[in-house]
């Protein structure tokens, strides 16, 4: 079980108890050691989770608390209600699945007034996709598992002439610019940072290997340059 939810499940538990529930049967119910219980219940407490007790005595949610996680500001939520409309309409299916998942998690400890608030946010990215978009969300998801995992890619690309070539090329990120996407690489073919659409790739296979970080090519490399270059038209 992820930790994150492990912390959802806790908060979850105390929310309207009247008496303290012990730490040996939250470690049976999250099947974790009551180190770990420990470790989490205070992470809350210093997180603002207002958590009373303590080990070898239980806990228990101070008497006329009812918050979310973190306790979220009415702002707050709606950034993150926005955002997550932002991610199922624009990212990829697995992050547009697993933003809903997380929304719906907070939403199961916020207090009445938060939840429907929440419900009433006028922010809205409207999904309205075609087999194209589909196929760019597919390809986005894609491209996400080889950024995260270092794996070499070959692509077969054309680029806004409509030249094709093909590159094989180190994804260091993709990047949303409010209209496209792109991934950003170390690309062997030209020996440099490049950019690539998405919706330019036609093809994307792995190439077999990995890659790790190398000083010059690198990501934060990536990062520094662009600032520098941004800085210089200031």
């Amino acid at each position: 079980m992820r930790r994150a939810d492990r912390l959802f499940l806790i908060i979850n538990a105390l929310r309207g108890r009247r008496t303290a529930l012990p730490a040996r049967q939250l470690a049976q119910t999250l099947e974790v050691s009551l180190r770990t219980v420990y470790r989490d219940v205070a992470d809350l407490q210093l997180s603002g989770v207002p958590i009373e007790g303590e080990a070898g005595v239980g806990y228990l949610l101070r008497k006329g608390s009812d918050i979310p996680p973190l306790m979220f500001s009415a702002d707050e939520l709606e950034a993150l209600v926005a955002g997550t409309r932002f991610v199922r309409a624009f990212a990829g299916e697995r992050l547009a699945r697993e933003a809903q998942a997380a929304l719906i998690k907070i939403e199961a400890v916020l207090p009445p007034d938060l939840r429907e608030r929440a419900a009433q946010s006028k922010i809205f990215a409207p999904i309205w996709r075609d087999p194209e978009q589909n196929h760019i969300a597919r390809m986005l998801d894609r491209l996400h598992e080889a950024v995260l995992q270092r794996h070499v890619l070959c692509l077969e690309y054309r680029d806004a002439e409509g030249r094709a070539s093909t590159r094989e090329v180190e994804p260091l990120c993709l990047s949303f610019w409010g209209g496209a996407w792109t991934l950003t690489s170390w690309c062997r073919h030209r020996n440099a940072f490049r950019n690539f659409r998405p919706d330019r790739i036609e093809s994307c296979r792995e190439s077999g290997e990995t890659f790790e970080d190398v000083p010059g090519r690198d990501l934060q490399t990536f990062l520094e340059t662009i600032r520098g270059y941004y800085a210089g038209l200031e």
